[in-house]
């Protein structure tokens, strides 16, 4: 019988607790990442959940750190703190959402493994940490998550990471809000079935 998201969202924090989750392999040896995948419609509901369980960590620390980021909010950081954000409006109305898509992407430098987040995540993560990766449905299409995923890996050798994904994940190809093909991907696992 397939699980409740609520279900799924109670499972979380038992299983990131176990040892067992932050040490696993996988066939290449390395740390295995896995994907939360969910409907859309129940944004709200899982940035909710988030909050209280960042918020439980730090108030209750359970022998490692839970560091949540969100890429939409990391890359408008950026944007705001270089002082691009009316540049990137204009950008818009006079050159259309492809060429802004381009520019904030070269920005971000995402073509390299020392993009902007795997910067920013390593420099703000300890070793002995679980990484959760959100934003991926308002970040889109600016990046999309197979991208990510390529990237970040590279960048978080060792320390456990899930993704939540606004979409579903078959283990094999993403499709984001349930609608669009987001590229395949092999490499992670679903963290709950």
């Amino acid at each position: 019988m397939k699980k409740t998201l609520d279900e799924k969202l109670g499972a979380i924090e038992k299983i990131i607790s176990h040892e067992e989750f932050r040490s696993k392999k996988g066939l290449g040896n390395e740390v295995t990442y896995n994907i939360f995948d969910y409907p859309p419609e129940e944004e709200l509901k899982v940035r909710s959940y988030l909050k209280k369980l960042e918020k439980k960590f730090k108030t209750s620390p359970q022998g490692f750190e839970l560091k949540i980021y969100d890429l939409y909010d990391i890359m408008l950081d950026l944007i705001e703190e270089e002082e691009l954000l009316e540049a990137c409006i204009e950008m818009e109305e006079n050159d259309g959402m492809d060429y802004l898509i381009s520019s904030v992407y070269d920005l971000l430098n995402m073509d390299s493994d020392d993009n902007y987040f795997n910067t920013y995540i390593l420099e703000n993560t300890p070793d002995n940490s679980v990484v959760f990766i959100t934003g991926v449905g308002k970040i889109y299409p600016f990046l999309r998550a197979h991208g990510i995923l390529n990237k970040l890996i590279i960048a978080l050798d060792g320390i456990p990471m899930v993704l939540f994904y606004p979409g579903k994940y078959d283990g094999q190809s993403l499709t984001l809000f349930s609608l669009f093909d987001d590229g395949n991907y092999y490499r992670a696992l679903p963290l709950i079935r």
